[in-house]
């Protein structure tokens, strides 16, 4: 079911938004492209920050704008939280002011968000006495996160919230983001042009290119379409959603599928619990094939596995070679040189040597 419909038309000097979407009403969809393909003018269209000429957004059963019926609800009326890239925090405020500043602006007939609950979940507790100034980047971003939901926003948008943090400080805050993700019943529009961000986060993923609609769907079945512009192929690669199953006692972690098949994966072992849910990305990269299963190589992770399609990938000599293992998609790159040579084609069944495997986390 799709919870969230917007259309958006809208052109400025060479620059032209066309944008029609229809995202699902739980969990993180992302809009992923370049600096300046429209994603957040498309946030700010939603918060109606900006009031666009030719319009229609809805969220649920509440219609934010349509220009045809010229209906437009201003943004102090949307019950959404608005996270931008920097915390925008009142300095003269405590972190606990900060949190109440918008509450307490609320109607009183507005739902109440349970903050002990929201400043858990975010690890904020101990911060609340303090002021800006004595807060890491990420503590000051998980304020502003917090300070949103306090709103009890029916959709939280996110607007590149890391961009402005080291990668340490990300690394912070990411753990923190998956937990909302996983805890939080309201969906969340979620902006970055960052392809690890949306590994980790996204459920449903939108590529956005020169203002244009590219893909939009699931994020496997996104990230395994071969139709997309060279753009998007150049780090190529799918995301598993797998239990952590087993520690060995050399020093590897086994992981399943979650699927009925269990595809099972070797990784260098994590701090997380047996039986936790984790996520993997498999690049194209990293990906090479076989005719059959070898027997006498240092590649640990072989799978059989089924060709489904073949393109020509984005650097020259090259195939992005979809498959299915089991039931898990996986994508291949290699030369044309060795398809040629293994004589490939699709529906063959080939062994898929996966070289790495990146734990997020």
């Amino acid at each position: 079911m799709h919870d969230i419909e917007i259309r958006l038309c809208w052109s400025r000097s060479e620059f032209q938004l066309d944008v029609a979407l229809q995202l699902p009403g739980q969990g993180v969809s992302a809009l992923f492209g370049p600096s300046g393909c429209g994603k957040t003018t498309c946030l700010r269209a939603i918060a109606g920050l900006e009031k666009l000429p030719d319009a229609y957004i809805a969220i649920g059963d509440e219609v934010w704008q349509d220009s045809a019926r010229n209906i437009f609800i201003p943004p102090h009326q949307r019950a959404l939280g608005y996270v931008f890239q920097e915390a925008s925090l009142f300095p003269h405020l405590s972190v606990e002011q900060n949190l109440l500043f918008g509450v307490k602006r609320l109607p009183p007939q507005h739902p109440k968000a349970d903050q002990s609950y929201i400043c858990q979940l975010l690890g904020i507790q101990s911060l609340l006495q303090r002021h800006p100034h004595q807060l890491s980047g990420g503590e000051r971003q998980r304020v502003a996160i917090a300070r949103a939901l306090l709103l009890a926003p029916r959709i939280l948008l996110m607007d590149e919230p890391l961009s402005a943090l080291d990668q340490a400080r990300k690394q912070e805050i990411l753990p923190y983001l998956e937990r909302l993700h996983r805890q939080l019943s309201i969906p969340i529009i979620y902006v970055s042009h960052a392809a690890d961000e949306v590994s980790r986060l996204a459920d449903h993923l939108v590529l956005l290119q020169q203002g244009k609609v590219v893909a939009s769907g699931a994020l496997n079945e996104t990230l395994t379409r071969l139709d997309l512009p060279a753009d998007f192929t150049e780090q190529a690669g799918v995301v598993w959603e797998m239990t952590l199953h087993e520690l060995e006692d050399d020093g590897l972690a086994e992981l399943k599928t979650k699927t009925s098949d269990q595809m099972s994966l070797l990784v260098a072992q994590t701090a997380q619990a047996l039986g936790s849910s984790v996520r993997c990305r498999i690049d194209a990269r990293d990906v090479s094939l076989s005719l059959h299963k070898a027997v006498d190589s240092s590649i640990l992770n072989l799978l059989p596995a089924t060709i489904t399609g073949m393109v020509p990938a984005d650097t020259p000599g090259h195939l992005l070679i979809k498959l299915q293992a089991g039931q898990q998609p996986l994508l291949a790159r290699i030369t044309q040189r060795s398809a040629k040579a293994l004589q490939l084609q699709s529906g063959m069944t080939v062994w898929a040597q996966i070289k790495a495997v990146a734990l997020l986390e």
